[in-house]
């Protein structure tokens, strides 16, 4: 009788959640299947094998990689890293010093809550805009019905229909322009990664950050070590390994609906 399947990781381009999935399971060393899938077509609603189709809708980070293990359905890109890291005996994604492991786990909550939200806002509709306005309002609407969280379907209603929150768009601005001090502060000290060694925590914000260097150029200027993190990150075998699954030419600007924008700030 054959054996149990290899657990398939379906992804999206390499950035924002599915660049540190892919970052973080090429760290951990794991033989598994990776399908890229095309978010903005709506693949991620289309994924074999998956019964209930809530099991896609748990994600907080909106549309992110999916994990298929059995036919259980895994979402959450920093709980992916997590999952790779354990699964390899502890690859060294995550600190084994209690206290330096809260930190970076507290790191990755608001990264995740503050940061990526806003730039997935930002990217969204500088990059993504146009081919959702583009779409036939059948196929539209084909994807639309697939999403089963209410909150999600209308952020891709919003973006097909250029409807931006000013108010929001500025606040995104503002967060983006606050991690980039908090990194360089962070790091202020010499160190060469965020806690320690390289970890989830140094994935999960450039995963978010780096897509915006050019079109927020203003927040990143001045930033010493800022700057040669972004550089140090980008050059890590797993990263490049991770932005090698690309099958567009710029990989690091093809976003898909992201996170809620955080209601209390």
């Amino acid at each position: 009788m054959p054996g149990p399947s290899l657990p398939i990781l379906y992804h999206g381009e390499p950035t924002g959640p599915s660049l540190i999935a892919l970052a973080a399971l090429f760290e951990s060393g794991l033989q598994l299947e990776t399908r890229s899938i095309d978010l903005l077509a709506g693949e991620r609603y289309a994924i074999p094998d998956v019964s209930e189709p809530l099991a896609l809708d748990h994600s907080v980070e909106g549309e992110g990689p999916v994990l298929l293990i059995e036919g259980e359905a895994i979402t959450d890109a920093v709980f992916l890293a997590q999952y790779f890291d354990e699964q390899a005996g502890g690859a060294g994604l995550q600190p084994s010093d209690p206290y330096v492991h809260w930190q970076m786990t507290m790191w990755c909550r608001q990264t995740s809550e503050r940061l990526a939200p806003a730039s997935a806002c930002l990217g969204t509709f500088t990059h993504a805009q146009d081919r959702l306005a583009a779409m036939e309002a059948a196929e539209f609407e084909r994807i639309a019905a697939q999403i089963e969280s209410a909150d999600l379907r209308e952020r891709w209603r919003d973006l097909r229909e250029n409807r931006v929150d000013s108010a929001q768009f500025a606040d995104s601005k503002s967060k983006v322009a606050q991690f980039c001090e908090r990194v360089e502060d962070q790091l202020a000290d010499g160190r060469t990664w965020l806690f320690g060694g390289f970890s989830i925590a140094d994935l999960v914000t450039f995963a978010w950050l780096r897509p915006l260097a050019e079109t927020e150029a203003a927040s990143f200027a001045a930033k010493e070590g800022l700057s040669a993190w972004l550089a140090r990150t980008e050059a890590r075998p797993s990263v490049r390994a991770a932005l090698d699954q690309a099958r567009t030419d710029d990989p690091l600007q093809a976003f898909a609906p992201g996170p809620e924008i955080n209601r209390w700030g």
